[in-house]
């Protein structure tokens, strides 16, 4: 069954309903939450900047718990599948939670932020990471892991462009006005439709290569295996530069175009471009791919996003050149996340070949766990230069340091982050033994399951 052409699509098209699934709640997260919490809760931003460092911290506990119950379930579904069955719809009612403003007190509000953005953060973990673990067992085809990849990233940002071209209109339609109602109706929306679409995953994916090894690793050895797999750990401190970059600049984009280029017509836009470009670019990965192999793909990718915020930087005010400059930077973007998320699959099988354990559902929870470091690092950042900056959501005009912050948060800290991931990854060295790998592994298997 998983060589016939309808079952590949069908697995294409189910494993890419999962992310597009996740990033109808991540973009809302990633462009509107902070905003939500500064401008419509009314929250302070110094108390939003340790909400997420507190919240981290929690998550570095149930990110890897989750992931070794990944690695430790054993149903007739597989490892992976079953997450998505049971975490759908509680998934959507931590949506519709953290976008909701409950009539009480500033401190109550604030401690209603810290509940419900903690359940969304697990939920997010509990459906996220099987996509992510998932990944392995669906084939152990390199070009397929790949081709998966993409489907994914393409439905994922298909996901994210329909939030970033519809969210602030639906808001405004719906709330009548009124911002509060509207982001709950749309978030609403949202979770249900997610709900639907990680139904539809579980429904169309299968494990087909689950590795039946005997033994069955502790949380201890698992760890220990992952301290001695050198590719993931060059992986996982990318994960860092990439994603602390990419929360950063896409909580700023709101503040940038509204307070620094002054048209808030041109946040709607760029978010836009920010992912219907990145859904075109992604579909090139596959071909890419074999012929640069996946580090050599992802520096590049990296390099083309970097010159796009160059020419933003450039382009000041005048939103053609911004515009021009955003295409590019999106571009890079959307080859780099695809690739990235291909690659994700392959320091896994290098763990097992070299310890003989298999750990895809820790180490993508680790992963998972880096990117919400990452987020709460952006977020802890984004806060604190917002109040550097003496940032007044209620002011029509803000200070030369807002501005400032701003400014830094748009452009000039992502653009480091990026100079620091292509230097990490220039490594990264395991695309050139991994055929010789997979040889081995799938020898091995075929013992293992006589």
């Amino acid at each position: 069954m998983g060589n016939t052409k309808s079952f590949l699509y069908r697995q294409r098209f189910g494993y890419g309903l999962g992310d597009f699934a996740c990033n109808l709640i991540w973009q809302m997260i990633s462009l509107y939450l902070l905003y939500f919490y500064t401008d419509i809760m009314k929250l302070n931003a110094a108390s939003i900047a340790v909400m997420f460092i507190v919240c981290r911290i929690i998550d570095a506990v149930t990110d890897v718990l989750v992931g070794f119950a990944i690695d430790k379930t054993r149903t007739r579904w597989g490892k992976s599948r079953p997450w998505f069955l049971f975490g759908a719809v509680p998934f959507a009612v931590a949506a519709l939670l953290a976008f909701s403003v409950p009539d009480i007190s500033p401190d109550g509000k604030l401690v209603y932020a810290y509940v419900t953005y903690i359940f969304l953060s697990f939920m997010y973990t509990v459906v996220n990471i099987p996509l992510a673990s998932i990944l392995p067992t669906l084939t152990d085809d390199m070009n397929e892991r790949t081709v998966l990849a993409t489907w994914r990233k393409f439905f994922a940002f298909m996901g994210s462009t329909i939030v970033s071209a519809t969210a602030l209109y639906l808001v405004k339609m719906v709330g009548n006005g009124n911002e509060a109602v509207g982001f709950r109706v749309v978030m609403g929306i949202f979770g249900v439709a997610g709900c639907v679409c990680f139904l539809l995953t579980f429904a169309l994916v299968r494990e087909n290569n689950l590795s039946q090894t005997e033994k069955s690793a502790t949380l201890k050895e698992t760890i220990q295996s992952a301290a001695h797999n050198t590719p993931w750990k060059l992986f996982a401190l990318n994960i860092l530069f990439m994603w602390t970059g990419y929360f950063i600049q896409s909580s700023a984009l709101v503040y940038y175009y509204k307070y620094y280029v002054r048209s808030a017509k041109m946040a709607t836009m760029v978010a836009t471009v920010m992912t219907m470009v990145p859904m075109v670019a992604n579909l090139t990965v596959p071909f890419l791919a074999k012929r640069l192999g996946k580090r050599n793909l992802y520096s590049v990718s990296a390099g083309l996003q970097l010159a796009g915020l160059a020419v933003i930087f450039i382009g000041n005010v005048n939103t053609s050149v911004i515009l021009a400059g955003a295409v590019i930077s999106a571009a890079g973007y959307g080859c780099k996340e695809s690739i990235y998320f291909s690659m994700q699959a392959d320091p896994v099988d290098y763990g097992e070949w070299k310890t003989g354990i298999q750990t895809t559902g820790t180490l993508s929870a680790i992963n998972g766990f880096l990117g919400k470091v990452a987020q709460a690092a952006a977020g802890g950042i984004s806060g604190l230069l917002l109040s550097w900056g003496a940032y007044d959501a209620d002011a029509v005009h803000q200070t030369a340091n807002a501005l400032t912050a701003i400014k830094m948060m748009y452009i000039y800290i992502p653009a480091l982050l990026i100079i620091c991931s292509i230097i990490t990854m220039s490594f990264y060295h395991l695309d050139k033994e991994f055929p010789q790998i997979q040889k081995e592994l799938g020898e091995r298997r075929k013992v293992q399951n006589k």
